[in-house]
């Protein structure tokens, strides 16, 4: 079972959502494992007020020309798509590691073998951290200066899927791109946060597109709720066959909350009610978590 959270727009309030829910469902006796997928700019940690676990680096292949033996026949700058291959005029190769994706084209269609040889750098590094919630947090988080954050999504989710316990719960990135259609991927719930602004709305349709796309259930939190045109969120779930499942409105208790580093759910906060009744809801959804 994989239960995603994602947003399309920045800013909505996806890791708040995501976080709160993960705890509220680990208090109903739920089992997860949280991977928070937002490799550029990932801060459930921060939310729930831990410190990054154990790291792991994250390696991508390169290709590490064997000069000696390159007949600078140039099919390796050819074939390069992301053109991180170069040549000079002699045809002798030389590479732009930031533009390299890693795909291997280059080596397989030398045609003198040990011409080119494998070579790999890092580019982030995967954490896997014992939070105090009783569930486990995997994080990946991109090297700076890094261009490509899907090889490290790809790292991250598999770490997470080896460890995982129960339900895997999984906050992705904003946006609709290939990062986030791979951290959604095999979801057996998508739940879209969003905002009533213009903005909003329209990335809403977006992620709901996406959720259609893949055939997955979709339900909708509209965060903010009370400081814009929430009908017409309504009107884009009814349109895409979602569900719009909660309300959030602008609370200065969970800004107060992330001060505290402790998730608002478990507060006294009125808020906290909210994502209790969100996490009875899934629990509902799941069989009542048989």
């Amino acid at each position: 079972m994989q239960i995603a959270v994602s947003g399309g727009k920045g800013g909505t309030g996806k890791s708040t959502v995501a976080i709160n829910l993960a705890v509220a469902l680990n208090n109903l006796g739920i089992d997860l494992t949280f991977a928070d997928l937002d490799v550029e700019a990932p801060n459930d940690h921060l939310l729930l007020g831990v410190e990054l676990g154990s790291e792991e680096p994250v390696m991508q292949f390169m290709p590490k020309f064997d000069y000696s033996k390159c007949t600078k026949c140039r099919k390796c700058a050819e074939v390069c798509e992301e053109h991180a291959i170069i040549t000079l005029k002699d045809g002798t190769p030389f590479l732009m590691p930031n533009l390299c994706s890693g795909c291997r084209a280059c080596e397989i269609v030398c045609p003198v073998p040990g011409a080119i040889q494998e070579a790999f750098r890092v580019i982030g590094h995967t954490y896997v951290t014992e939070t105090p919630y009783g569930f486990t947090l995997v994080t990946g988080k991109l090297k700076e200066g890094e261009e490509r954050s899907m090889p490290l999504v790809v790292a991250a989710k598999r770490k997470a899927q080896e460890l995982q316990e129960g339900i895997l719960f999984v906050d992705t990135a904003a946006g609709t791109g290939n990062t986030v259609s791979k951290a959604v991927e095999f979801s057996n719930l998508l739940i879209a946060v969003t905002e009533p602004t213009p903005l909003g709305i329209h990335d809403t349709e977006l992620i709901l597109e996406l959720g259609n796309l893949m055939e997955m259930p979709t339900w909708v939190v509209i965060n903010r709720s009370d400081l814009g045109e929430k009908e017409r969120v309504y009107e884009l779930a009814d349109k895409y066959g979602a569900e719009v499942v909660a309300e959030i409105p602008y609370s200065e208790n969970i800004v107060r909350s992330y001060v505290e580093g402790k998730p608002v759910v478990l507060t006294e906060y009125p808020e906290a009610r909210i994502f209790k009744g969100l996490a009875k809801k899934v629990l509902e959804f799941l069989g009542g978590g048989e």
